[in-house]
């Protein structure tokens, strides 16, 4: 945060990184199985709130048979001392993924976690985990049913995920929600209202819940207890705000991580944490950008691909970036340093090389603790925001 200036309201902190990065999308998510869409620009929140298009009933899907109590698939969280020897609070990197769909980035980011002790947060799409022979089940506002911008399942990769993700959760890692249709731009959820965003909620449990018994025609152990999902990511990072907070405040859900912002200690707004998207300096510029893979890719090629040749200098900026930024923390009494990303291999794999460097050398640091959004939440409900910030 800039030197005595009051953490912004999310309306504020747009403006102002808007007015610093021009025309820059805040984000853009091909699918790791479905067709690209292009990233937008976000649009303006509308001054009067559009009245909710009905939602018809769904359609009777088969109960999986569990087997087991889905309580015990939530993630255990650790404790963390309010102070460490220095004085100074954790310096927590909250990493987090949207999507999560591509199988072998989920054997990557687990296999480098494991290696520093991380425990990292996957906002899941929920079509990742339903057939598509099912796919009118889902019934968007203002779409055809069955309308999806990042496709759906088949059998074996939502069998897959399944599997993965129960795995992932054992290990410590927390799921979060990327909503389902990821419809972005002028046309998307920036003019959903609070029943829309909670029907919308609605259906990602449907999805968590049924999707495998679905695909596999067979009763199968959803992964996890939608129920235990505390915190959502935003498509696009859009979305009129207060609506869908709102929606997330009366499921119980903790914490939003869509908004961007500035590196500080987060505080509550509109009932939830709000955990932002960082604006940064892209290393060797003078260029704002925020923590988040697209931005960055955005910053350095207008999120065109560059030859590989060029990688190498790409990857060192971004990786310079992230140092740049722990060192801001350092400097200003360790607020969390928040780095959103995707399932993906962009400009030659830039962004999933460059974080997977940072990972392995920040994460064993003595003053830093690599978590979760679930197990920051937990710290800050124990302890509180420090004084100082």
């Amino acid at each position: 945060m800039r030197p005595g200036a009051n953490l912004l309201g999310a309306a504020a902190v747009m403006a102002a990184l808007l007015a610093g990065c021009a025309d820059v999308p805040l984000e853009g998510a091909p699918s790791p199985s479905g067709p690209t869409h292009s990233p937008t620009a976000p649009t303006k929140t509308p001054s009067a709130t559009p009245k909710p298009t009905p939602t018809p009933s769904p359609k009777p899907t088969p109960k999986p048979t569990t087997g087991r109590n889905l309580a015990d698939a939530a993630p255990v969280t650790r404790l963390f001392p309010a102070r460490l020897r220095d004085g100074k609070p954790p310096l927590f990197v909250v990493v987090s993924f949207d999507g999560a769909g591509d199988l072998a980035l989920w054997s990557h980011w687990r296999a480098v976690a494991k290696q520093v002790n991380a425990r990292m947060t996957f906002f899941l799409s929920g079509p990742y985990l339903y057939p598509g022979s099912h796919r009118t089940d889902y019934r968007p506002p203002y779409r055809k049913p069955g309308a999806s911008d990042i496709g759906w399942g088949d059998t074996a990769s939502v069998l897959g995920r399944t599997t993965v993700l129960r795995q992932a959760i054992a290990e410590g890692h927390e799921i979060g929600t990327h909503g389902n249709g990821h419809f972005c731009g002028a046309t998307g959820i920036g003019r959903w209202t609070t029943a829309q965003w909670t029907a919308e909620l609605s259906a990602f449990d449907r999805m968590v819940r049924t999707g495998p018994t679905l695909a596999a025609g067979k009763p199968v152990v959803p992964p996890f207890d939608p129920a235990t999902v505390k915190g959502m990511r935003t498509p696009c990072l859009e979305g009129n705000r207060p609506a869908y907070r709102l929606a997330m405040a009366q499921r119980g859900m903790l914490y939003d991580a869509s908004a961007p912002g500035y590196i500080a200690w987060p505080k509550k707004v509109n009932g939830v944490w709000d955990f932002p998207l960082e604006s940064v300096t892209l290393a060797g510029t003078t260029k704002k950008t925020l923590t988040m893979d697209y931005n960055l890719w955005y910053s350095q090629t207008g999120a065109k691909k560059a030859p590989m040749a060029q990688a190498p200098a790409y990857r060192a900026q971004v990786l310079a970036t992230y140092r740049q930024a722990l060192a801001k923390s350092r400097a200003n009494g360790n607020p969390p340093l928040f780095l959103g990303n995707h399932f993906n291999r962009w400009n030659n794999s830039v962004y999933s090389d460059a974080l997977t460097t940072f990972v392995q050398e920040t994460c064993k640091q003595p003053d830093v603790r690599c978590v979760s959004n679930r197990e920051l939440v937990g710290w800050l409900t124990r302890y509180g925001v420090p004084k100082s910030s």
